[in-house]
């Protein structure tokens, strides 16, 4: 076999690597132009066990509850935080009043997420407390009065929880007014 030359070869492995450097992108160009495969379509309908609805409120309604629980504790002078959460404890909204303490906030969103876990106010699962107490270490929830689920149907559809009242009662009231004026 001849033995090539120096230059032979760096000429040779530049052709090579410019040959194979076009092929590689005419495959990417090819690959980028072509339509991407279509997911395989889903029948939506009932008999479909694969598929399952659910109800949320949408942001406006949230508001909306959020805005009539806030007036509520309003009109007795109360300064207090609310939330509103979705079905899987997601918050939608929350609204912190003028001059509520900065513990409000976050309590009102974890009353929120309890009451719409159990589908319970949460004064009704205080008393489950009593009789369960591990049940307050499940992360996210705070067994105190203030958090009132939202049921379509008996469904807990959202949860909304108020905090910063002197007390949980007034602040079970409240969130219960929100959820009261979605029925509006």
């Amino acid at each position: 076999m001849k033995k090539m030359s120096l230059r032979t070869r760096v000429l040779t492995g530049a052709v090579a690597a410019a040959a194979l450097g076009a092929g590689t992108l005419g495959a990417v160009s090819a690959n980028a132009s072509a339509p991407a495969a279509a997911p395989a379509a889903v029948k939506a309908d009932a008999a479909n066990r694969n598929l399952q609805q659910s109800t949320h409120l949408t942001v406006d309604a949230a508001s909306k509850a959020a805005q009539a629980a806030l007036d509520a504790a309003e009109k007795e002078h109360q300064k207090v935080a609310v939330s509103v959460v979705d079905r899987n404890g997601n918050t939608i909204v929350t609204l912190r009043g003028d001059g509520a303490g900065p513990q409000a906030y976050e309590s009102a969103e974890r009353k929120a997420y309890t009451a719409v876990s159990w589908n319970a106010p949460t004064s009704e699962l205080v008393k489950r407390l009593a009789r369960t107490p591990n049940l307050k270490d499940i992360p996210g929830t705070l067994f105190l009065a203030g958090g009132a689920p939202v049921q379509v149907e008996g469904a807990p559809v959202a949860g909304i929880g108020v905090a910063g009242a002197p007390s949980g009662d007034l602040d079970e009231k409240f969130a219960q007014a929100g959820a009261a004026a979605l029925a509006k």
